[in-house]
């Protein structure tokens, strides 16, 4: 089986200076690798062709067969790591906690333990806009909120 740390190590290798960087890697049975690109900015199919060539180059095939898959993450795929909320502040994210309640709001802050976010007043719950703040433990899944309205 192909080592998954020789496969974090080749794609560091291949991101290294740039604003790209691993969400995830899977080796999984049979060798299906998992390679999840993410970016301070933004990422295309290019990025993730040129990581697929750089780790393809630096296995053989000969050796042990694989099959490689390197993809961006997907905006329905909850945020894995700090680098990604960061990338979120000044926008709209929902939050589901591990109690099942969910919130969205415009992400204010990240820090090491927790997230602030600012959830707009609700005229229908006579609700006023409110700071939250929750630690990561409490929150089950962040996801960026998509929307297309001006």
């Amino acid at each position: 089986m192909i080592d998954k740390n020789l496969i974090i190590q080749l794609t560091e290798e291949c991101l290294d200076g740039t604003n790209k960087f691993v969400v995830e890697i899977k080796v999984k049975s049979g060798n299906v690798i998992d390679v999840v690109l993410d970016s301070d900015q933004s990422i295309n199919i290019d990025d993730c062709i040129e990581v697929s060539r750089a780790i393809e180059s630096k296995l053989d095939r000969d050796t042990e067969d694989f099959a490689l898959n390197v993809y961006s993450a997907g905006l329905d795929q909850g945020f894995k790591l700090i680098r990604q909320y960061k990338k979120y502040i000044g926008k709209e994210v929902s939050v589901l906690l591990l109690t099942g309640k969910k919130h969205k709001g415009i992400l204010l802050e990240v820090n090491s333990e927790s997230i602030k976010i600012e959830i707009p007043a609700n005229k229908k719950k006579k609700t006023e806009k409110t700071v939250a703040e929750y630690s990561f433990e409490e929150i089950k899944e962040t996801k960026a909120v998509v929307s297309f309205r001006k």
